[in-house]
């Protein structure tokens, strides 16, 4: 006969199993502060530990406080968060880092509503900070404890309904304990992290399942379940290439948008062809064409959309230009990088292009002597 499964007695199991089995040695549970905390759930938000963990010591190395964040250039922020992906999070996290200097004396509060005010925290992270840095009774609804309490109450109707996430935090709130807060914020993400997976959970070894309705009617697999998705729509674009010596120009994007704040290509709508490139390289830049190479393409997939992308390595009639708006454009040269941020595409075509067994590695532009602008305007 099974037992009730009293708020109490889901405590008692959860803490229980992450005394066995959870993670206590993770960067971040090392030395814990607040602002490691912080950094480490911000990264954390849609990436997976084993991903964040190398990103998170380099970045604790560059910038060890929160000060450092404060004082640093969005460019270095952006540069260490390069391939890590959902650009927003960086520039959020150097904001936020600023509006902490400002308003709270360099201190995170302790409060959730205090908390959820500075730039790039929502109410889950909120809680995970209350709880995680300063063990204070605070509730978290990350993915992965959605998904065990849908599995554990067998809830079928679709996770990102807002009526569907209202209920999970009802049930969450009830589950929180008073006392060893921090172990069972904890102890939930592990849950979900280690034991309770998305593909193929592990539920011989969950303590929860002598009481999951998902594991006792077979549908484990099938929640939590989720609002139908629509077809990706795919769209095209063009990445030009324009060298000079060895080094290449970027521009700085939008704040907002895609890649924002990041330095890409040249980049134009659509499939590449010659009137095209040649129009764009006139109407951008005031030069003129002789022809363009095309580079290998391949396809990268945001979360609403498929981008194929397609490099072309462009040859001109006419001179570059000596010097650009280095607020807006510089000469990057790949083989002396600048500490600038790149999104994980333009880094897959720099790394195409100047891979030295690569047949267009040899191709030079005709112009010759070329340095490298900084995004502070220091020529190299």
């Amino acid at each position: 006969m099974k037992t009730a499964l009293t708020p109490a007695r889901f405590r008692t199991l959860i803490l229980n199993w992450f005394d066995q089995h959870g993670r206590k040695l993770l960067p971040w549970q090392i030395n814990k502060t607040p602002y490691r905390v912080w950094l480490s759930e911000i990264m954390l938000q849609q990436t997976q530990v084993n991903t964040v963990i190398p990103y998170f010591l380099r970045f604790l190395q560059q910038f060890p406080d929160l000060r450092s964040l404060a004082s640093a250039h969005e460019d270095a922020v952006l540069h260490l968060w390069a391939g890590l992906g959902y650009y927003s999070r960086a520039r959020n996290l150097h904001r936020a880092a600023q509006w902490l200097t400002q308003h709270s004396a360099g201190e995170f509060p302790d409060e959730i509503d205090k908390l959820i005010a500075i730039p790039g925290i929502g109410p889950s992270t909120a809680g995970a900070i209350s709880a995680l840095a300063f063990n204070k009774r605070a509730t978290i609804l990350d993915g992965n404890v959605k998904r065990v309490l849908a599995r554990l109450h067998g809830i079928r109707t679709p996770i990102n309904e807002k009526k569907t996430e209202k209920a999970l935090w009802d049930i969450a709130e009830n589950y929180t304990p008073n006392k060893r807060i921090a172990d069972y914020t904890q102890a939930m993400m592990d849950l979900g992290a280690t034991c309770c997976t998305r593909a193929n959970p592990t539920c011989t070894t969950c303590p929860l399942k002598q009481h999951c309705v998902a594991y006792d009617l077979g549908i484990v697999n099938k929640l939590p379940a989720k609002k139908a998705t629509k077809t990706l729509p795919i769209k095209q674009a063009t990445f030009v290439i324009l060298k000079k010596g060895e080094a290449v120009l970027l521009q700085k994007r939008p704040s907002s948008g895609i890649w924002g704040g990041l330095w890409s290509l040249p980049e134009i709508v659509g499939k590449p062809n010659k009137k095209k490139v040649r129009a764009f390289c006139l109407d951008q830049f005031q030069l003129s064409i002789a022809d363009f190479k095309s580079l290998s393409s391949f396809r990268h997939t945001f979360t609403h959309y498929h981008l194929d992308i397609f490099p072309v390595l462009v040859t001109l009639q006419t001179k570059l230009p000596k010097k650009v708006d280095d607020q807006l454009q510089i000469w990057y040269n790949p083989e002396h990088p600048e500490p600038i941020g790149l999104p994980k595409p333009i880094q897959t075509i720099m790394r195409q292009f100047y891979d030295p067994a690569h047949p267009l590695r040899k191709i030079k532009q005709r112009s010759r002597g070329a340095r490298t602008t900084s995004p502070t305007g220091r020529t190299r």
